[in-house]
């Protein structure tokens, strides 16, 4: 079976960062922008970065509708500012989001940039930079790691979300990028 392609939305935000991590967990790292390039990949990563501003370009290049569509039929790892993009609700402030996953996140838990932090999840080195929590998750979503007693690594389907970025660490790739490509491998095998 071929690689599954994993398109990087390359709006704004860590994206090359992912590439290393991608092509370790046996995928194929592509950095995605317009609708077309959309099409012609297995799935998305949504980087961490700004979620207003990610929100205004993806307004700005009249994207909404082309992600919507793709978003319903692959599978989505929304990271950090991804995370927010991805819920079904935004708090603090509210904010328009894809609601592809039944959690409600909270922007900026943590604080500021000076509150970044580093932790260790599920074994692995990773960091909060200005980090939302998921305040909330529905029943039927899995959660797969906690840090300080929430929710920090979730799952649903063919989605998922981390409050955190991995990508930042240079041992490839994390265990959230692998479990992204088995998840994308697995849902490939069963469309196919």
């Amino acid at each position: 079976m071929a690689k599954p392609v994993i398109g990087v939305l390359a709006l704004q935000g860590a994206v090359e960062p992912h590439r290393k991590h991608i092509e370790a967990a046996g995928g194929e790292f592509r950095a995605v922008k317009t609708p077309g390039q959309f099409e012609d990949v297995d799935a998305f990563i949504l980087p961490g970065g700004e979620s207003t501003t990610m929100l205004k370009l993806i307004e700005t290049f009249d994207l909404w509708d082309s992600l919507k569509k793709q978003f319903a039929e692959k599978p989505v790892w929304g990271i950090c500012a991804g995370s927010i993009l991805i819920a079904e609700n935004v708090t603090s402030p509210a904010q328009k989001s894809f609601g592809l996953l039944p959690v409600t996140v909270q922007r900026n838990a943590y604080g500021r940039q000076l509150q970044s932090s580093h932790a260790v999840i599920n074994g692995y080195d990773i960091s909060l930079i200005r980090a939302p929590v998921i305040a909330k998750v529905a029943n039927d979503v899995t959660v797969k790691a906690e840090h300080e007693g929430k929710p920090v690594w979730v799952e649903k389907g063919r989605y998922m979300a981390t409050t955190f970025h991995p990508e930042l660490t240079l041992d490839y790739p994390s265990p959230m990028h692998r479990e992204f490509v088995n998840l994308v491998q697995n849902y490939k095998k069963k469309a196919a």
